[in-house]
């Protein structure tokens, strides 16, 4: 039987300026960005949180994505996609049973559709402005990661069914949180051992050795469909392309980052009143 265990992987870096992480600073200085991944492992099929970067731009980096490789450069060894890594580990892919996305953005995606038995488990208002992002955003989707044929994903849908607990015994519970992308969620994952840790995704990074938020809102009012399992593919009538002149999303409301977020999680009865137990886990390590 598989013990409940999260481990931490990397799938390469990103070569940028760092003004491209930090606005108007560093005076063209080189940066590095790591790119992360997860593995949930779960005695009911196991679960990807991600990916990090597609195991195409180990080889071919400008012909996958295009002109954004000159603002972001992907590192990435041949060898060290999620799926190999998760080979690596021991693990069979084809008993990963779930792969869940924070955003869609290029260095989130290694995973979408690349186990064979698995269930994409993403925020509809994401998936939808993938495919028709604003202009600014636009070099951040690379369409060929999420545009896949016969892929099952199973769409949520905001704050109508926010707290979406994937195996029912609280291990992995989604948490909606919007404001770096349309659809941006991010995953409290309960440990046997170690507690509950929240792994925020985009949604907060360090700053100057402060934590800032990149939260712009966490509480759209969202129409409250039910959720729906489908078939991916752009060109069955899933997609709604058209958005209304009032924008992707209605109703944003004021957000004060990981202070926020940490309050909207503790509402789940999940969390502890002393907080997250955030522990540093090195690549392949588990908790």
């Amino acid at each position: 039987m598989t013990d409940i265990r999260l481990y931490m992987l990397q799938s390469g870096t990103l070569r940028c300026k760092l003004h491209n992480i930090k606005m108007n600073e560093g005076n063209g200085a080189d940066y590095e960005i790591p790119v992360p991944f997860f593995l949930i492992t779960h005695p009911k099929g196991h679960t990807v949180i991600d990916g990090g970067n597609a195991i195409e731009v180990a080889t071919d980096p400008r012909g996958y994505w295009g002109k954004i490789c000159d603002v972001y450069w992907p590192i990435l060894g041949r060898d060290k996609g999620c799926v190999d890594q998760v080979k690596a580990l021991g693990f069979d892919p084809a008993d990963v049973r779930y792969v869940v996305h924070s955003p869609l953005h290029l260095d989130h995606t290694g995973a979408f559709g690349r186990f064979p038995n698995a269930r994409q488990v993403v925020q509809r208002a994401e998936y939808q402005y993938a495919f028709a992002p604003d202009w600014f955003a636009a070099g951040g989707y690379i369409r060929k990661d999420f545009d896949r044929q016969g892929v099952k994903i199973d769409f949520l849908y905001g704050v109508a069914d926010d707290h979406c607990d994937l195996y029912g015994d609280g291990t992995l519970t989604t948490v909606f949180s919007p404001g770096h992308s349309p659809g941006h969620q991010s995953f409290l994952v309960r440990l046997p051992r170690s507690g509950p840790v929240l792994l925020t995704g985009d949604a907060v990074r360090p700053l100057g050795g402060k934590i800032a938020s990149r939260l712009s809102h966490l509480g759209h009012r969202h129409r409250p469909v039910r959720p729906k399992a489908a078939e991916s593919g752009g060109a069955d009538g899933r997609v709604d392309r058209h958005r209304s002149r009032s924008g992707r999303l209605a109703g944003p409301a004021p957000g004060t980052g990981l202070l926020r977020l940490t309050k909207q999680v503790r509402k789940t009865g999940l969390l502890p009143k002393n907080g997250l137990n955030v522990r540093n886990m090195r690549n392949g390590k588990s908790q």
